[in-house]
């Protein structure tokens, strides 16, 4: 199988060192966010050059690289995935592979994988599909930290375009979320959609800045300047 040889090139380039360090920056520790993922130590812009030599590999391939229990096999898969997507241009190949990569979002289980994916695959299929959008909201509602934060990050193309009701709706609802990884994602969001209308975030901060989560606050103002952000903070 193809996907075996995408495997065996990354193993090649593989790093134990690096490997070891990952594997504690991804928090993969007993009762960590990322327990029990596994590490080989291949950069990510070496997995991108996989990736795009790799861009025709059928759907099955790809899920074979999902399986894997190695981190860098299921990343370089959903790079695949994404490259397959953006050169398609298809609308029928693209909802496919969309509900490919929903199908196994379960193996988009770090937030590295979500952060390189759900912009570039759900987000810009929402963008071009608008009355598909409620997904999100069906998604922000799950039990898995990880399908959460796909949901948020898939904002991401909409807010570029100042498309940002979607946005502000799943922050509202994710208010009190209890993971730091949420608050990280959803503050990250907010400050993208200060950069393309400084107006609207500065009213939603008015409204929730008081009973937003502290990172979640620190990560929406980072842009500010000194004086508006120690305001927020200060409340």
């Amino acid at each position: 199988m193809i996907a075996e040889i995408v495997k065996e090139e990354l193993n090649s380039l593989g790093s134990i060192d690096k490997a070891h360090h990952l594997s504690r920056f991804f928090k993969t520790g007993p009762g960590q966010y990322g327990a029990g993922d596994q590490f080989i130590g291949v950069r990510v812009p070496e997995q991108r050059r996989i990736a795009k030599r790799y861009k025709g590999l059928a759907l099955e391939e790809i899920r074979h690289l999902l399986a894997s229990p190695i981190h860098e096999h299921r990343l370089t898969g959903l790079l695949i995935l994404v490259e397959r997507f953006a050169a398609s241009g298809n609308a029928d190949i693209q909802r496919e592979i969309v509900a490919f990569y929903r199908t196994h979002l379960d193996r988009v289980n770090n937030w590295d994988l979500v952060d390189l994916s759900a912009p570039k695959i759900l987000g810009e299929y929402l963008l071009c599909n608008p009355g598909e959008r409620p997904i999100l909201f069906t998604m922000v509602q799950s039990c898995n930290i990880w399908e959460r934060r796909v949901c948020v990050l898939a904002t991401w193309p909409m807010i570029k375009r100042n498309q940002l009701d979607e946005l502000l709706d799943l922050a509202e609802r994710l208010l009190t979320d209890t993971h730091d990884l949420m608050h990280k994602a959803v503050g990250w969001m907010l400050r993208e959609a200060g950069k393309v209308d400084s107006a609207i975030l500065d009213d939603f901060l008015e409204k929730h800045a008081c009973g937003m989560p502290r990172t979640m606050l620190r990560y929406a103002v980072e842009r500010m300047e000194q004086e508006r952000r120690r305001y927020f903070m200060e409340r």
